[in-house]
């Protein structure tokens, strides 16, 4: 309904509005000087390619295909997304334990936090559960290197699958967690991300 673009376009240079509704794209183009109506689906829609931020109440039903559109190639010039999403999510995104492969991933590139916790009858219509707002800022320095992230998406996943001894010696795995972590959930991304980087070499078991 635009809710969202009326309070973003006085203050930013350029609004991409992303509506999939026909109809409601029909109503939001031509109401703001600065705003672009792109009618598809957002998952489809390509990324500027300039520094850009992200504010969007997702559809809880696509919030993982939308966070993997946005946070999977960190390539992609997102500066920062402020994202409305399922309180579960937003706790789960937001906490460093206990971690996943996609959590872990994207922590090398970007700080998470919860900003806030919207109650649902604060929406219209209100959905069955509680929302909140996810931040994901892109950190100043990556804790992996942008060009390696193909090949630590590996490494991680492979730790995952197989146990975190499986990519580490037992000494690499003592010096970043003082129980030796023998779940793969039991690291943060500052660890797999030291452990990566100490490794001599990644042998990657598919």
């Amino acid at each position: 309904m635009g809710r969202l673009t009326a309070q973003l376009s006085p203050v930013a240079r350029e609004v991409v509005a992303v509506e999939l509704d026909p109809a409601l794209a029909a109503r939001l183009r031509g109401r703001w000087p600065n705003v672009r109506v792109v009618e598809c689906d957002a998952v489809l829609a390509p990324l500027p390619s300039d520094r850009f931020r992200v504010v969007a109440n997702l559809p809880f039903a696509r919030t993982n295909d939308l966070l993997h559109r946005l946070l999977d190639d960190p390539s992609v010039p997102l500066e920062r997304a402020d994202l409305i999403v399922e309180w579960g999510v937003a706790c789960k995104r937001g906490l460093p334990w206990p971690s996943s492969v996609n959590g872990v991933f994207w922590a090398a590139f970007y700080e998470f936090s919860v900003a806030r916790r919207l109650p649902r009858h604060a929406f219209r219509p209100p959905p069955s559960v509680d929302a909140a707002v996810l931040v994901c800022r892109r950190r100043e320095t990556p804790l992996v290197p942008t060009t390696d992230a193909d090949r630590y998406r590996r490494y991680v996943a492979a730790g995952f699958r197989h146990g975190p001894r499986t990519v580490a010696r037992p000494h690499q795995l003592r010096q970043v967690a003082a129980s030796g972590a023998g779940l793969a959930r039991d690291l943060d991304a500052h660890q797999w991300a030291t452990l990566f980087r100490r490794a001599r070499t990644v042998g990657i078991r598919d």
